[in-house]
């Protein structure tokens, strides 16, 4: 990576499922201490980094919810596993001596920090790793939705959705093989061809306030580094008006 880095400020997006590794559920500690080191290496390079957590490792509530449990309730325990994600990344990154705070949208100050948009500008302006948890503090959406939401409310000039595939494809590329590789789209096109990208709320929040998104593998080493260094790697959705 170059001495400058290309990017000033990025979010990064991790599902819940990407701490799993080869754990049944729950956290991997030694994947969650590879991810520890790429997100550290890349602040220590000059990046502002933020992150938004999914807790699909430890909890889903919409799943229990089409079982019959009330939506809301599923909902917040799905926002309580993000914070329980969010901390177990804090203690990898700063045992690495990576400062780091956590941010809850939920009022949980007795383990984190509330989510204030000028503390947390505050901090990424100060070299700390921020974690943003409980998604947007509501019901109903996903943390796809609080990542493109973060990304705008910071002034992200990137936001990475670290996947376990190489970026964005017609279908599933593991039980389909031929599945088309999108090296470059748009948003529109995700809406229109209904490509798995990212929820549409958190695509047309995206588009709409020009935030590029680009899509990679977060199980291959390097990978964030390389992206924070500018180069193309993954699938990059744009608004389509970039030459």
């Amino acid at each position: 990576m170059s001495q400058t880095p290309h990017y000033r400020r990025i979010l990064l997006k991790l599902s819940g499922e990407a701490l799993l590794g080869d754990e049944p559920c729950g956290i991997d500690p030694q994947l969650l201490g590879r991810l520890a080191d790429d997100v550290g290496d890349v602040s220590r390079r000059g990046v502002q980094v933020a992150l938004v957590i999914g807790g699909g490792n430890i909890f889903r509530g919409a799943a229990l919810a089409s079982d019959g449990m009330d939506r809301v309730t599923g909902d917040h325990m799905g926002m309580l596993a993000t914070v329980m994600n969010a901390l177990a990344m804090q203690d990898a990154l700063e045992r690495r001596s990576v400062p780091t705070r956590v941010m809850s949208a939920l009022k949980i100050n007795q383990v984190c920090e509330d989510y204030i948009r000028r503390r947390a500008l505050r901090h990424l302006d100060k070299g700390r790793v921020t974690i943003f948890a409980a998604g947007t503090g509501n019901p109903f959406f996903t943390t796809d939705s609080a990542a493109s939401l973060r990304a705008v409310e910071i002034g992200a000039e990137l936001l990475v959705k670290a996947t376990k595939v190489d970026g964005v494809f017609s279908d599933d590329p593991v039980t389909n093989p031929s599945a088309k590789f999108y090296k470059r789209l748009t948003y529109d096109q995700a809406i229109a061809e209904r490509l798995k990208v990212m929820d549409t709320t958190a695509i047309v929040l995206c588009r709409d306030n020009g935030i590029p998104l680009r899509i990679l593998n977060i199980y291959e080493a390097g990978a964030l580094t390389r992206v924070a260094a500018g180069e193309d790697i993954g699938s990059l959705v744009v608004t389509g008006n970039e030459p």
